[in-house]
């Protein structure tokens, strides 16, 4: 399997060309190259690279661990695509989906996912003895730890669709099972734009002392563009931290902070634009408190608009839409959970959301709300499936008669007069 170990490499090689590239660029706009050499810009790089796998650095000292998910997000795109690529290449290998469907073994999609998972962590090896350092120190275990999950939520999906195995395989699963999964991806995807969306209006409200505070280290030009894409990798992070302020129980943005709904409790913050789209502090205004109620009717909209059209009965429908609004609250708790961590010493090593609270919030706003939105369209199958049946089953008084009445004056058994 050439085609699945060449995917998983150009997988790997494909965004670490890049920051590379953007390390270098880097290195020569700060300072016009005076100090250093072009692989310190490289390194950097590397280093970005690998912060994206969640290794974590170590910086003047301090342990940062926090992960820039947009970086993360742009090597989960080059998975996908390289995957997809791959399972289309291998379709034609192993059983066809008549075989398939006798119950022969087939192991084509298995053996690609691991060889592309080899060859990744080949690259992630390789890139992570070289940019190791006394300065840096990224952990190796962990980012073999991302790339195994990585693989596993994104290449294998990808490589299972590609060669038409997904296909298959589904069909073997209950129609309400398929439900439940269309109902969970919806219900995570709207719910993680409406975070995205809330955190945009809030940086947009606040650009002027976010453009404040970068003019403060009076970066120069080329400095303050290499500083704002260091800030677009951790949007996602902030669009996470949003969410779980959505749900209630917010997040810290260092130790004995507290930002959410109810309260905001903050001290003093370093010079990141992001954080200038945090609420002042203190008891936000009562109708913030309503903005709750977001991710209950996004989970009700988007299970409605899943189920639609779907051939189910009425009990299956509130199942799926229950199970898929449940499964799409844990998948954003471990999202939420993958976006804190340290982001510098002392206070600064607490930074993300409150990964239990955001764990029941969730379940039970995505829960609850999926299976409102499912209720609607349960109801009127219900509805449907009582008219059809009192349809096919008549009353006893539309039931023709189809015996005559005897005439007066004889046996209705034998038609023949009766004797006095």
């Amino acid at each position: 399997m050439l085609i699945a170990t060449l995917g998983g490499a150009l997988a790997a090689l494909g965004p670490l060309v890049v920051l590379l590239a953007i390390g270098v660029i880097g290195w020569f706009a700060t300072d016009a190259g005076v100090h250093g050499a072009p692989r310190d810009g490289m390194r950097v790089g590397a280093l970005a690279w690998l912060a994206g796998h969640g290794s974590g650095v170590t910086v003047m000292g301090a342990r940062i661990t926090i992960v820039p998910l947009g970086i993360t997000a742009i090597a989960a795109w080059s998975m996908w695509r390289l995957g997809h690529r791959v399972g289309d290449s291998v379709s034609g290998h192993g059983p066809d989906a008549d075989r398939i469907s006798d119950g022969e073994r087939d192991f084509t999609v298995p053996t690609a996912i691991a060889l592309f998972f080899a060859a990744y962590a080949v690259v992630a090896v390789v890139v992570a003895t070289l940019a190791a350092g006394t300065t840096a120190d990224p952990s190796l275990p962990r980012v073999l730890g991302w790339t195994l999950l990585l693989t596993a939520f994104v290449a294998a999906p990808a490589i299972a669709i590609g060669s038409g195995r997904a296909a298959i395989w589904a069909a073997f699963l209950p129609a309400s099972v398929r439900a439940g999964a269309a109902v969970a991806g919806a219900v995570l995807a709207r719910l993680l734009a409406v975070s995205a969306i809330v955190f945009l209006v809030s940086f947009v409200v606040s650009f002027g002392e976010a453009a404040t505070m970068t003019a403060r280290l009076h970066p120069s030009p080329s400095e303050a563009g290499l500083y704002a894409l260091v800030n677009a990798a951790f949007a996602p992070n902030a669009a996470l931290f949003a969410g779980s302020w959505l749900l209630g129980p917010g997040f810290a943005v260092g130790g004995a902070t507290l930002v959410s709904p109810g309260a905001v409790v903050l001290g003093p913050l370093p010079v990141v634009p992001l954080l200038a789209a945090l609420p002042a502090v203190g008891t936000p205004p009562g109708w913030v408190g309503a903005l709750m109620a977001l991710p209950p009717l996004v989970a009700a909209f988007s299970a409605h608009r899943a189920l639609r059209g779907r051939l189910l009965t009425w009990d299956r429908i509130a199942l799926a839409g229950c199970g898929g609004g449940l499964a799409a609250g844990v998948g954003f708790a471990v999202l939420a959970s993958l976006s804190g961590g340290a982001a510098g010493p002392g206070r600064m090593r607490f930074v993300g959301p409150f990964t239990r609270d955001v764990l029941v919030h969730a379940v039970t706003a995505c829960g609850v709300g999926a299976l409102l939105g499912a209720s609607v369209l349960a109801w009127f199958a219900w509805r449907a499936a009582r008219t059809a049946s009192s349809a096919t089953v008549p009353s006893d008084s539309a039931v023709p008669d189809t015996e005559p009445d005897a005439a007066p004056g004889t046996d209705s058994l034998t038609d023949s007069p009766t004797e006095d």
